[in-house]
């Protein structure tokens, strides 16, 4: 086995730092179970106080994680301080368990809480939310395991997640800042993004779409459609069309696929005769 690379000063800093927190929050808590429930009430108040302010940096580095995503850091922190005293107050330290595995994970629990309720600027589904909850509470932990930020293609074997639904939940990353159309789109800044935007005629390219698969789609059975309804007009995943109809994710891939090739089949067929 090959030795550990020596750590690098910063590194060195860190541990220091964590182990001085670990030691000092263990003689807080040995100090508060010495105390008598029923009197020095001031002296609980006060080495509650310091508890909270030794860990305030644990409080901190969670906030920190959700920067630059669509809240202030100020609120953030605040969640993640609020959270951090409610720990502190309810932490039994005769439970046996440490106080940090205690408190990280509530904190955690309570900054993306507030993240996912006021984090959205345009409003995806609950399941994509949480995947993202997922996805930001892994990639940490993954780049160290993997020497590198996970990639879109790692994280649904390393999440043990479908694909649709972690590519979805990638996708929608933008919709905690969406990029506004004023923004220009070169250094000059006399062309926004708005003003590359055309307008699409989605009413009459839905109508003539609607005539010329109409005839096709009658020929498809009931299950068919409704695979088809689902998937590009609910906007379902596979993982949810497999979900309704009682099959796997793999099975209904394959069904799209065969189906758009009959659809497709038909409609080659149909222009071929009425040429």
């Amino acid at each position: 086995m090959s030795p550990s690379p020596p750590l690098r000063p910063a590194s060195r800093l860190h541990v220091r730092e964590r182990a001085d927190r670990a030691r000092r929050t263990e003689q807080v808590l040995d100090q508060l179970d010495h105390l008598d429930p029923g009197r020095d009430e001031a002296q609980r108040a006060d080495l509650l106080q310091e508890l909270i302010e030794v860990n305030m940096g644990v409080a901190q580095s969670i906030a920190a994680r959700y920067r630059n995503r669509g809240i202030n850091d100020e609120d953030l922190e605040q969640v993640a301080y609020l959270a951090l005293v409610r720990v502190s107050h309810s932490y039994d330290h005769s439970s046996g368990y440490d106080f940090m595995s205690y408190a990280v994970p509530s904190i955690r629990g309570e900054v993306r809480r507030y993240f996912r309720d006021h984090g959205w600027m345009v409003r995806p589904p609950r399941r994509v939310q949480e995947m993202q909850s997922r996805i930001s509470a892994a990639e940490s932990e993954l780049t160290t395991q993997l020497g590198h930020p996970p990639t879109a293609r790692e994280l649904p074997s390393e999440l043990d997640a479908p694909e649709d639904d972690v590519h979805e939940a990638l996708a929608a990353n933008g919709c905690f800042t969406p990029t506004s159309l004023d923004q220009s789109v070169n250094d000059a800044g006399k062309t926004s993004i708005g003003d590359q935007l055309t307008l699409d005629e989605d009413g009459l390219a839905a109508a003539e779409a609607r005539l010329v698969l109409a005839p096709v789609v009658r020929h498809l059975t009931a299950r068919e459609r409704r695979i088809l309804d689902m998937r590009f007009f609910g906007d379902c995943t596979q993982q949810e069309i497999a979900d309704e109809i009682g099959v796997t994710q793999m099975q209904v891939s394959r069904l799209l696929s065969a189906l758009l090739d009959r659809l497709r089949t038909h409609l080659e067929a149909g222009q071929s005769a009425s040429a």
